[in-house]
């Protein structure tokens, strides 16, 4: 046992390996259908290194590589967030501002326990930083001996409470407020004594419908909608949406025709095609739509990101390895799929000059100290950095002709990938220090501070969000993780969700904030 113990000390990429392998396999064991997914690479991070320490052996992965993954990590989490954060963000600061709130509520309330059980402040700052998983807090408090066993005694409570809470959240009841609508088409027989613009109908509908086909008759083939194309008294015309908004316009213009316009191909076909051209990575659908309408007379009417379809709306950025579906006649839509490159090397395109830029711009920002009245100055820190300029360049989809997105498949494996040994890395950091924290004479009073924070920000947070800002189930997984800047939380969520993009839009709402809050509380803690 020793001698393997040894070799893995000594060859720190084989143990990375080992963990992330053993962590994983781990994960996959369901218990009562529930299952830790990759956060089960921390624990047996912990028992392993906790094992080495017992024979005196130190195992433990380098930090660059935990710096690498946490930053990769954070970078494309904001990159899956970044194109609708700043449409919530308007609608929802004030998420931010609460989770602030119940942060400060959570660290005065360990403050006032540490004091009554005899604990100084740097073990209680310690405390405070293992409580809600936030190592930079842990530097932040000096990261001395006293705060460093604070940290590793409050660490593992902290990481088992808020995986309860969030599999609470992810778990209670099947409805959701926020749920995607089903993506439907309907043939509707158009009545009433006028005709109307398609392009007003949209418009009426808040752009949340699209129309593929028109046809005057059931025995006349159907054509392309363009622009200015308008619908009268017995035309047919296929509307796609959200169900609801598609049963409203049905009952607007006419009744639902027992021909389905889709199901003859003879003039128009349609295919799911792949968006693998760079040259069309952030560029909105109204564009291209205009675009492929005079060329082709091709139409988009749905976008597939991941496993959700969006209705193709002219805002609707596009990204590489979107797939979207196209109507046109069948000797057009050929031409279609070579100009929209339709390759399955547009799922995995990692846009290079995309993700170097936007790293070393994340890491160049989390170097910026930002002043703090009364505190000094607080460092962005790698991961809040990277998040940062990942949220932006995902919004921005271009500048130029330089595409500064990612596809949604490559940034999802990136996110699985940097989390994997971020979590390897910070096992074994933790694992090193948790037989110390348990010989420690203080360790019970430093269990109880550091419970009555992490209780505090969770029940907080569920209670707070659920019923006061009456946030959807997923949505509500991804802010309990992001509060807790915790990327195991992330992951968990996103296992038991199937990576729903509203896990990250959740996490990255909160994260950056929650973690300059934490950064100054441990600061204040220390100075009381």
């Amino acid at each position: 046992m020793v001698g393997v113990l040894e070799f893995l000390g000594d060859q720190p990429l084989i143990l990375l390996g080992l963990l992330i392998a053993l962590g994983s396999a781990a994960g996959r064991l369901g218990i009562g259908g529930v299952s830790l997914g990759p956060v089960a690479v921390l624990f047996v991070a912990i028992a392993l290194t906790a094992l080495g320490t017992t024979y005196d052996v130190t195992l433990e992965v380098p930090e660059l590589l935990g710096s690498m993954g946490l930053a990769l990590f954070a970078f494309a989490t904001g990159i899956l967030a970044g194109p609708s954060f700043f449409t919530t963000l308007r609608s929802a600061w004030q998420v931010v501002l609460a989770v602030a709130g119940i942060l400060i509520l959570a660290a005065g309330a360990g403050a006032v326990v540490g004091r009554s059980l005899g604990l100084n402040s740097e073990a209680i700052a310690g405390a405070f930083a293992g409580a809600v998983n936030n190592t930079p807090a842990l530097a932040a408090a000096g990261g001395t001996p006293q705060a460093t066993v604070g940290y590793a005694t409050a660490y593992l409570y902290g990481v088992v409470a808020m995986l309860f809470v969030t599999g609470l959240a992810v778990s209670r009841g099947e409805r959701d407020r926020d749920t995607p609508a089903e993506i439907t088409d309907l043939t509707v027989r158009v009545e009433g004594d006028s005709s109307v613009s398609v392009a007003d109908l949209r418009h009426r509908y808040g752009d949340r419908l699209t129309f593929s086909r028109v046809a005057p008759n059931a025995h006349t083939p159907p054509e392309p909608v363009l622009e200015d194309t308008r619908v009268g008294p017995g035309d047919l015309v296929t509307v796609v949406g959200p169900r609801e908004e598609v049963e409203a316009c049905c009952r607007e213009l006419g009744h639902a025709s027992s021909h389905d316009l889709t199901r003859d191909r003879s003039s128009l076909d349609f295919r799911r095609i792949t968006i693998s051209d760079p040259r069309l990575a952030g560029r909105r659908v109204g564009d291209l739509d205009r675009d492929l309408g005079r060329r082709f007379d091709a139409g988009i009417t749905r976008v597939r990101r991941g496993d959700v379809d969006f209705v193709a709306t002219p805002d609707l950025m596009l990204q590489l390895g979107d797939r979207v579906r196209v109507v046109a006649p069948p000797e057009t839509i050929g031409e279609v799929s070579r100009v929209l490159g339709d390759s399955s090397r547009g799922l995995t395109d990692v846009n290079p000059v995309a993700l170097g830029v936007g790293f070393a711009l994340g890491l160049g920002l989390g170097q910026v100290a930002v002043p703090v009245p009364g505190f000094g100055s607080v460092m962005v820190g790698a991961a809040a950095g990277t998040l940062l300029v990942g949220l932006v360049m995902g919004r921005l989809g271009r500048v130029g002709r330089v595409a500064t997105t990612l596809p949604h498949t490559a940034a999802s494996v990136m996110v699985e990938l940097g989390l994997l040994v971020f979590l390897a890395y910070a096992g074994t950091r933790a694992g090193s220090q948790i037989i110390t924290a348990f010989t420690d004479g203080e360790v019970l009073n430093l269990l109880v501070t550091g419970a009555v924070v992490t209780t505090t920000v969770g029940i907080g947070v569920y209670t707070v969000m659920r019923w006061g800002f009456k946030v959807g189930r997923i949505r509500l997984a991804g802010i309990v993780a992001g509060s807790h800047t915790q990327p195991a939380l992330l992951a968990f969520a996103n296992a038991r969700t199937g990576h729903d993009p509203r896990v990250a839009l959740g996490y990255a709402l909160v994260y950056p904030a929650a973690m300059v809050v934490k950064i100054i509380l441990a600061q204040l803690l220390v100075v009381l």
